[in-house]
């Protein structure tokens, strides 16, 4: 697996990517050699600091995890698991796509990371996939985002599934 660690107004130390390298290389396990995990790390206002992390493997697979604290090195504590997490979680829906020997292990106690609520500061443009309404749902846990947009195979329609404050999601139907 190939790693590269992005800054983005952050300076990142000698020691940080260090430790950085050293907890990720555990990941190798779940992924072939052509998966790539991108580690971007960014200074946001004067004390927080935010790490993305991103897989992406066999093919246009992603799975993703976003956390924000006060200390990078907490950062790293906080996102690698919440990625080990939703590969768990999902294995069987990636099936093939990983390594089938990393599941040998009995599972490891998943984390919940504080995510807090951030402005939109940029545009994204991706094309819409038909699946189901699970298969949304499974989507947006894996690229770890509170909603996600995609082509009804059932219905031929737009919709938009979404993580409740309750923890259930919700699907929006949209009429055009």
């Amino acid at each position: 697996m190939k790693l590269e660690i992005i800054s983005k107004n952050y300076k990142a130390s000698d020691h940080l990517k260090n430790v950085i390298e050293a907890k990720v290389e555990k990941f190798a396990r779940y992924f072939e050699d052509d998966a790539t995990m991108k580690v971007a790390l960014k200074q946001i206002g004067k004390d927080k600091y935010g790490m993305e992390v991103t897989v992406f493997f066999a093919g246009n697979n992603i799975v993703r995890s976003e956390v924000i604290s006060d200390n990078m090195y907490s950062n790293i504590d906080l996102a690698l698991p919440k990625i080990e997490g939703q590969i768990r979680k999902y294995r069987t829906k990636l099936g093939k796509k990983i390594k089938q020997s990393a599941f040998e292990e009995a599972p490891a106690p998943q984390e919940k990371a504080e995510v807090p609520a951030d402005k939109i500061v940029r545009t994204k443009t991706f094309s819409l996939h038909k699946m189901t309404v699970e298969e949304a749902i499974a989507e947006m846990d894996l690229v770890d985002h509170t909603f996600f947009v995609f082509l009804n195979g059932e219905t031929g329609m737009v919709n938009v599934v979404y993580r409740r404050e309750d923890g259930g999601c919700g699907l929006l139907d949209l009429v055009y």
